[in-house]
């Protein structure tokens, strides 16, 4: 007689970055209890990358405004309408997660919240006195509320890509066949703390752009990001960007054929990380010891400076208490281009 599933349904809403990290886990909770059920909350768009690895899905859609408690209510029937919960897991600790608790413990709902660290990440950050060690990553937290859920785990995953995949005709027709290197570029994030110089980027794009066996492969997101892209797509042989023109799910595709991305601390880093393909990650305001580094990304691959006020922040908002964020400034290309070249010999 089999067992009767296990129904857990896992909250994760944003940042992208973190909403990819939550995929090693989930895979391997998928592995290590295979009759559990699992259902993701996020946001509707990163629905691609828990349809690649066959989970549930549900994406609230809140407006602004009194409409948004309406919707909120609404939501919240529908979940708990779904499925007959055995457990809740929350990995985000937001407002909306935390109204979420209340309403399903009302239920007698198990729900089970994770542990940020939030206090030992402000002692990372504090300037002059840190407390300058490793910190638990993100992957880490996320294992250890499963576990608080009654689920302890070996998180063990490798790729979201493990039989060859193929570009389909629409990115195809954007980057052609691959041949030689394909080199990813991603130079942007959210915040300017955790952003390098887009004339210095721009050195590094020059430099692989002469290089005939080389494709130079560009990933943003915003109007602002898509017009320097298109720019240096111009400006640059062998350099397309991918901004704007294809979706969430075609960028992997696209990212698991890279012979290397270069990427901020950003979703990027995060992506290229599930599909396995070797980052070189540059850091400025932030600092791998915060626990958001790329899965199984070696650590001979970051591009960063040893210095006394890094890292100032967890998340790279703050304002450089020197004004001139010294920590991306004097990163210089060569230093990049080492890396990159490390990886593609």
């Amino acid at each position: 007689m089999s067992q009767r599933p296990i129904k857990i349904l896992v909250i994760r809403l944003s940042a992208l970055g973190d909403v990819a990290m939550t995929v090693p886990v989930i895979i391997s909770i998928k592995s290590q209890y295979p009759n559990a059920e699992i259902t993701v909350v996020s946001k509707p768009w990163v629905k691609p990358i828990f349809d690649k690895i066959g989970v549930n899905f549900v994406g609230p859609e809140i407006r602004k405004g009194r409409k948004g408690i309406v919707d909120f209510l609404r939501f919240f029937r529908k979940l708990n309408n779904l499925e007959k919960w055995d457990v809740v897991i929350d990995l985000h600790n937001v407002i909306f997660s935390k109204l979420l608790k209340i309403l399903f413990r009302l239920t007698g709902t198990p729900f089970v919240v994770i542990d940020k660290g939030r206090q030992e990440k402000k002692e990372l950050t504090e300037y002059p006195k840190k407390e300058f060690k490793q910190l638990p990553s993100t992957f880490e937290r996320y294992a250890n509320t499963f576990k608080r859920a009654g689920f302890p785990i070996n998180i063990e995953f490798d790729t979201i890509f493990p039989r060859e995949e193929q570009l389909t005709e629409q990115i195809l027709t954007i980057t052609g066949l691959k041949q030689g290197k394909w080199i990813g570029i991603a130079p942007f994030a959210q915040h300017k703390g955790k952003i390098y110089p887009p004339e210095k980027m721009e050195e590094v794009v020059k430099h692989f752009s002469l290089q005939a066996s080389t494709k130079i492969i560009l990933f943003g997101g915003g109007a602002s990001e898509q017009k320097l892209l298109s720019e240096w797509e111009t400006k640059y042989p062998n350099t397309i960007s991918m901004a704007g023109k294809i979706k969430l799910g075609q960028e992997l595709l696209v990212m698991n054929l890279l012979d290397v991305m270069v990427s901020m601390d950003s979703a990027n880093m995060h992506l290229a990380s599930l599909c396995a393909t070797p980052v070189v990650s540059v850091w400025g305001a932030t600092h791998p010891y915060a626990g958001f580094y790329g899965w199984k990304q070696p650590q001979e691959n970051i591009v960063q400076l040893s210095l006394d006020c890094r890292p100032c922040s967890v998340y790279g908002n703050k304002e450089c208490m020197w004004g001139d964020y010294r920590c991306m400034n004097n990163i210089t290309p060569s230093q990049i281009i080492e890396k990159i070249d490390n990886i593609i010999k």
